[in-house]
């Protein structure tokens, strides 16, 4: 397993609970649209087995020719010791990453694409948005549609309604109003539903969708192949 180390960038305040850590790219790495890396802080190798509380599983929110590697996340005032130490990072200071993998890439199937998520889970949306606004070929159209209750929406410069691109995205603020959205989008017999947050909500959202007809294959979900049977098996 290749760790590649480098520093902190640059940190950018998104809201009042999330930041983005713009990180140095290490020469040789390489990623994708919707890809994720496992995110670690120093130390987390220090002792014969690997720290798993200094490490995170974590999105990429930026595309390669933004000239950084972004992870965006929330930090609460109540947090875990890796958000602890986190939060006080600075410009400069180290870092790693390493199992960097997609598992999510923009089908371009001539098809309606629809991005479910929550919160800081639109991060994962992000370079696919960018990906598709850079080049609209083989995908019909995008819908993204995102709930917070913070209210503190994220990355509204990318994620805005562009008729002459065929992408709409809509914000709302609790589960009743996003959930009655997914049942309208689940009408699309051939869409393409791609589903990022907590477990609890990817199931939450699985359940609405296969209750209207979409089928497995029609789901993507960030995660390994070895895990998607646990979700998106029949009776799930």
């Amino acid at each position: 397993m290749q760790i590649y180390w480098t520093t902190i960038k640059e940190i950018i305040e998104e809201t009042p609970q999330v930041k983005t850590f713009i990180l140095h790219c290490p020469e040789d790495f390489t990623w994708e649209a919707g890809a994720h890396t496992h995110f670690a802080l120093k130390g987390f190798n220090d002792g014969d087995a690997p720290n798993r509380n200094l490490v995170r599983h974590m999105s990429i929110s930026t595309l390669p020719h933004e000239e950084g590697i972004g992870i965006t996340t929330r930090i609460r005032e109540q947090c875990s010791e890796f958000k602890s130490i986190l939060k006080n990072m600075n410009v400069g200071d180290e870092v790693a990453l390493f199992k960097t993998h997609s598992n999510i890439p923009l089908k371009r199937e001539d098809k309606n694409i629809y991005l479910l998520s929550s919160g800081v889970g639109l991060a994962t949306f992000r370079p696919i948005v960018l990906d598709y606004l850079n080049n609209t070929a083989n995908v019909n159209k995008i819908y993204s549609l995102n709930v917070d209750s913070s209210k503190d929406f994220l990355f509204t410069p990318v994620f805005t309604t562009v008729s002459d691109k065929k992408i709409t995205t809509q914000f709302v603020d609790n589960r009743t109003d996003y959930y009655e959205q997914v049942k309208n989008m689940a009408a699309d017999p051939d869409g393409l539903y791609y589903v990022v947050g907590s477990d609890e909500f990817l199931r939450q959202n699985i359940a609405i969708l296969r209750d209207h007809g979409v089928q497995p294959e029609q789901i993507m979900l960030d995660k390994h192949d070895h895990q998607l049977p646990e979700f998106l098996a029949t009776n799930a």
